[in-house]
């Protein structure tokens, strides 16, 4: 075996510059090198967005960088995805992503659905406008431990509660944990509907996704 500290690097910053075609030929190039899979997506491509949600966090980079990282690392998954598999590396397991119902927003959820990938969890996205009942059937019919709500309207942050009230008549409230973002979410309109967590930005909420894992 080799060494590829060099490879997992080059790996980490093409995802970082939204490499997309080139960060496939590396995560190809590593296979063939015999680089296990797991250590191309731990220190290859969770390294590279770990560092591109930090500096997204500190207004280092913005929403179009991340998004063309994100788009690296859907690529670059893709190509590992089969390897991985092979090599038996599952998930650390699963999460359910959402914008709620009456909500046509997709940016925000888009990124901390690419943040908690990032973290190695898999994600169940189920779009926007999903109402209560679409919900419930995600988190019956999956192993989700985690349950995100996104709202970016002060009308529709009512459904976050609407969601978490119809999973306590349903007995399902213990499932999961739940989180709840977007621009008009406080702290406190968190704490008032019985949400698990609150996070104002995409890479915290990764890294609370995470916790819950452990």
């Amino acid at each position: 075996m080799g060494d590829f500290s060099g490879n997992f690097n080059e790996i980490s910053e093409l995802l970082q510059r939204g490499k997309a075609k080139d960060i496939v030929v590396a995560v190809q190039k590593a296979l063939d090198a015999g680089a296990p899979p797991s250590d191309i997506l731990e220190k290859g491509l969770i390294s590279g967005m770990g560092i591109i949600g930090g500096k997204f966090k500190r207004g280092e980079v913005f929403v179009p960088e991340v998004l063309v990282a994100a788009r690296a690392m859907n690529h670059a998954s893709a190509a590992l995805k089969p390897a991985l598999t092979q090599a038996g590396v599952e998930p650390v397991g699963q999460a359910i992503i959402c914008t709620v119902k009456g909500d046509l927003h997709d940016i925000g959820k888009n990124l901390v659905k690419m943040m908690i990938e990032g973290k190695g969890i898999e994600v169940i996205d189920l779009g926007v406008d999903c109402s209560s009942n679409k919900i419930i059937d995600a988190v019956q019919s999956s192993n989700a431990r985690v349950l995100c709500l996104s709202a970016l309207l002060t009308t529709t942050m009512l459904a976050q509660k609407e969601v978490i009230d119809t999973l306590k008549t349903a007995g399902l409230r213990d499932r999961v944990k739940i989180m709840v973002g977007g621009a008009p979410v406080t702290q406190n309109f968190a704490d008032e509907i019985g949400a698990d967590a609150y996070t104002p930005d995409a890479a915290s909420a990764a890294e609370v996704c995470r916790s819950f894992y452990s």
